[in-house]
């Protein structure tokens, strides 16, 4: 029985690229450098392996077109994005095997107990297809950023259409050998069980040297170990041209089950991750950031397991739930964690040879302190009985530090801290 799909016209150069792909297994395709939208400024032939990538284009078409479809309000971005508000019940997350025929589930009834003095006023973050708030999706529908034909066409000129929305394999938490070219900067726990992690982070409109490169800060939530069973759900902030097209700083969630190989995704492009929020848009620029010697801005993000039916919830602070990942999606963080890792990450390509002038954090080092250098603050995780506590034992590692620093401590206002970040390439780092 043939199947068809209802294409978009805005996507049908992409398709007869990718036709032609699929006879002569080259493409000449727009390459954007640094990512900017719009700013092409030559050409690369790209291989394709035309039957696996002609299909995986089809199935990224097929979901945009249905997701348009479904959308019951547009909104346009002052940033050029472009957000669908889908019914909750029709999101991505319910295209997954374990989830079909599902729908949001109610918030959970008990969510961690923070300490009376641990307690504090969390700043929401706003971001720029929101008009500081002023604009938000109805309710029982979330917001959905859509996926262009030039976030395609950017894509295909550097990877697979397979793994469109995915890290590379065995990349993206720190580990012993760094030779894949990711670098961290990170402060973590381990050896107990963790049952979530919270903490507050400035952020950076950190400069990214190539479309090839990204920077980010995050918690991580983990279990497993770092074979092919690593499991890990993850949230924070992020530079990616590659992903989004600019330098802005956009908040991101990831999670996988088999360290990165064939589960998982950012923010909603696979199946997975179920969103209950219709003001937060994952893959949305976060607006304002911090400047240096200037205001700071910061979010707080907490990851806690619900006690009650085991899903992991992300929230925002002490205020509203984002969305969660069902238990279902998970081996070891169907139970608990082992680790709980909070820092920076970026991607050394190494471009010329030398290191990468990627930024991590603001791009300045720790020892310059608040107003200039990046941050985590208030560091905390949930123990077994649901509780805040602090990190206790925070261990701070940096790859490289004479490119990327970490340094921290402990005061009454911030609890366990730190500042991270740094230039990249330097006299130091060459």
């Amino acid at each position: 029985m043939a199947s068809s799909c209802s294409i978009p016209s805005s996507l049908v150069p992409l398709l007869l690229a990718l036709l032609v792909a699929s006879c002569s297994w080259s493409v000449s395709a727009d390459k954007s450098g640094g990512g900017g939208k719009g700013k092409g400024n030559g050409t690369q032939t790209t291989l394709f392996r035309s039957g696996d990538e002609l299909r995986a284009y089809r199935r990224i078409v097929a979901r945009m077109d249905r997701l348009k479809k479904a959308s019951v309000k547009t909104i346009q971005s002052p940033d050029g994005d472009v957000i669908h508000c889908v019914p909750a019940h029709q999101q991505p997350a319910f295209d997954h095997p374990k989830l079909k025929g599902q729908k949001p589930e109610d918030e959970p009834e008990e969510r961690p107990r923070m300490s009376a003095d641990a307690a504090e006023e969390d700043a929401v973050f706003t971001q720029a297809w929101s008009d500081g708030g002023k604009q938000s999706c109805p309710g029982g529908t979330v917001p959905i950023r859509r996926t262009t034909e030039q976030d395609l066409q950017r894509y295909s000129t550097s990877g697979s259409l397979r793994r469109y929305g995915m890290k590379p394999r065995a990349a993206g938490v720190r580990r012993d050998s760094t030779s894949d070219g990711h670098e961290h900067a990170v402060g973590y726990v381990t050896g107990d069980q963790f049952y979530g992690a919270k903490a507050s982070l400035n952020v950076w409109p950190a400069k990214v040297a190539s479309a090839a490169e990204f920077s980010l800060s995050q918690i991580w939530v983990i279990s497993g170990t770092f074979g092919n069973d690593l499991n890990t759900i993850e949230a924070g902030w992020q530079v990616s041209p590659e992903l989004y097209g600019d330098n802005s700083p956009r908040f991101f969630t990831y999670w996988t089950s088999d360290a990165y190989q064939a589960t998982g995704c950012y923010n909603l492009h696979c199946s997975g991750f179920i969103q209950t929020n219709s003001r937060i848009a994952i893959g949305a620029a976060i607006s304002p950031a911090s400047a240096y010697n200037g205001r700071q801005f910061d979010i707080s993000l907490l990851l806690w397991k619900d006690p009650r039916r085991g899903h992991w919830w992300l929230q925002l602070g002490s205020g509203p739930l984002v969305g969660y990942w069902p238990s279902s999606l998970f081996t070891h963080l169907g139970g608990h964690a082992n680790m709980v890792q909070f820092g920076g990450e970026v991607v050394n390509t190494r471009p010329s040879g030398s290191h990468t002038p990627t930024q991590m954090g603001s791009g300045h080092f720790p020892r310059e302190g608040f107003n200039r250098a990046a941050y985590f603050r208030n560091v905390q995780v949930v123990d077994w009985d649901n509780n805040l506590i602090p990190a206790r034992d925070l261990r701070l590692v940096a790859d490289h530090p004479a490119c990327y620093g970490i340094q921290g401590g402990y005061n009454r206002a911030w609890g366990n801290y730190f500042y991270y970040g740094g230039p990249g390439r330097n006299v130091r780092c060459p």
